[in-house]
């Protein structure tokens, strides 16, 4: 067991383990941490705290200090100078003539490095363009190709919701999404509607696909017999939500109507679907049968 206390980096919700150090520091401070880039300045989001060794990336870094007047005053130009690194970018990228759209730039906090955020349909050789940056700012220069998710968590802006996106606001990281899941919840499939700022589905679908899967397990399959107050009937619609499902119930008449029951006033077995068979084309056999290839005639024979 090691103490430890998390920490938020800027423009990232993934919280990362440092050791105090001695230093009081509580939820909402500032503090300087040493990283494998150098110092940084990271938000403490949770407090010191007792973590197994397991959870723990080794080496354990440490927490240097609380964040003084004149740290700040060095991240304030440290935002202000990525946004002319930005600009510089750009022209670089025109004049080497790449295939890339600049992204974002982060200055590390000592100034011992930048960093430049790209995105590129493919891989791009970009050799000639470090040098020139490098040539350009003095440092050490990294750029980093990242993708359509990436790029929306780094820019942010307002989802459909009308929030801003999840991904910047407070997810830690990507879950995988399918399309599966907006067809067990009963979503519109069309990309418009269920694809994020970055073109992809979006992450929010991955919020309630426990309990949709929770819940298709107490419903019954659509058509499948349900017993009913008002007798047996088929299983035509069920609503997760609601707990209300549609049954096709046939009337003394014989003719159907389809009646509203909710999920207690109905019993059902529940049974697995049934598997699918693939139907495999049979192998055609072509070789003759043993008594035709005694019967067949060889050429010479056919001559005479």
């Amino acid at each position: 067991m090691k103490t430890v206390v998390g920490v938020q980096f800027y423009k990232s919700n993934k919280v990362y383990y440092f050791s105090p150090n001695q230093i009081a520091c509580k939820v909402g401070d500032d503090v300087v941490v040493e990283t494998a880039r150098g110092a940084e300045i990271a938000r403490v989001a949770q407090g010191p705290m007792d973590v197994d060794d397991e959870k723990i990336v080794s080496p354990l870094k440490n927490v240097v200090r609380l964040v003084t007047p004149k740290d700040r005053a060095q991240q304030e130009k440290n935002r202000a100078q990525e946004a002319d690194a930005l600009k510089i970018f750009e022209k670089k990228i025109a004049e080497h003539k790449l295939e890339m759209k600049p992204v974002s730039v982060e200055y590390g906090f000592d100034g011992s490095n930048i960093t430049f955020f790209f995105t590129a349909d493919g891989r791009v050789d970009f050799r000639e363009l470090v040098k020139d940056l490098a040539h350009q700012f003095r440092t050490r220069i990294e750029l980093r190709q990242i993708g359509v998710r990436d790029e929306a968590k780094l820019l942010g802006g307002l989802g459909k919701c009308g929030c801003p996106v999840c991904c910047q606001r407070f997810l830690p990281e990507f879950s995988p999404v399918s399309i599966k899941m907006a067809k067990e919840q009963n979503i519109s499939l069309n990309p418009t509607k269920i694809s994020g700022l970055c073109g992809r589905l979006m992450c929010c679908l991955n919020y309630e696909q426990p309990y949709y899967e929770e819940m298709r397990k107490k419903l019954p399959r659509n058509g499948s017999n349900v017993k009913t107050p008002d007798g047996i009937g088929v299983a035509m619609e069920s609503n997760p939500i609601s707990l209300l499902i549609k049954v096709r119930i046939q009337k003394p008449d014989e003719t159907f109507e389809i009646r509203e029951y909710k999920l207690d006033e109905i019993s059902f077995e529940r049974t697995k679907p049934p598997k699918k068979q693939e139907n495999k084309p049979k192998k055609q056999n072509n070789k003759p049968p043993e008594g035709e290839k005694k019967r067949r005639k060889s050429p010479q024979n056919d001559k005479s």
